[in-house]
């Protein structure tokens, strides 16, 4: 870059002794000609302002799934649900064991049922508890890991059947 107040030096170039001044003189012009044609190239690839630009788009189609993989995912997946019910039905029944109301079940019970001369309280912990409630809960879940990957695996074989005989589920994603 030339000094502020300065004008600017002539560019250089580099003469061989056996190249004369028309053929350097030939080059510069062709470097100064690939600059301009450089120039109208990056201004011809960029977009007008207020131009819409071409949306790309790209067609899939969906022709089979192996169902090995579908098999191991959706037992994942199940093994996650499995987990998130557990702790939900833990969550619940421990809000439901702190807010009361076990104590009024058993207040409503002993109103009903009770006879003068009963000595022993109704209480329905005694029924219901926190361990009986988990296990309920853990054997729920455990069931439902082993029917939802068995019928993923299933829809799996069924999906590649029909797509045997409809070539598959074709999808077209587009960028904004």
């Amino acid at each position: 870059m030339p000094a502020p107040g300065t004008t600017p030096a002539e560019p250089k170039t580099g003469m061989l002794p056996a190249v004369g001044a028309a053929t350097a003189a030939a080059a510069t012009a062709a470097v100064a000609a690939a600059k301009s044609g450089a120039e109208k190239l990056s201004a011809n690839t960029k977009p007008k302002p207020g131009a819409a630009r071409r949306t790309r788009k790209a067609r899939l189609r969906l022709s089979r799934l192996d169902p090995w993989s579908v098999m191991k995912t959706s037992f994942l997946f199940s093994i996650a649900a499995g987990i998130m019910l557990v702790v939900a039905v833990y969550t619940m029944w421990t809000v439901l064991e702190s807010s009361g109301l076990f104590e009024s079940v058993n207040d409503i019970v002993k109103s009903v049922v009770s006879t003068p001369g009963d000595t022993t309280p109704f209480r329905i912990q005694d029924y219901v508890n926190t361990q009986k409630v988990m296990g309920v809960a853990a054997l729920i879940a455990c069931v439902d890991v082993v029917i939802f990957t068995a019928l993923a695996t299933l829809g799996s074989f069924l999906y590649n059947l029909a797509a045997t005989m409809l070539g598959g589920l074709e999808i077209t994603l587009a960028e904004d």
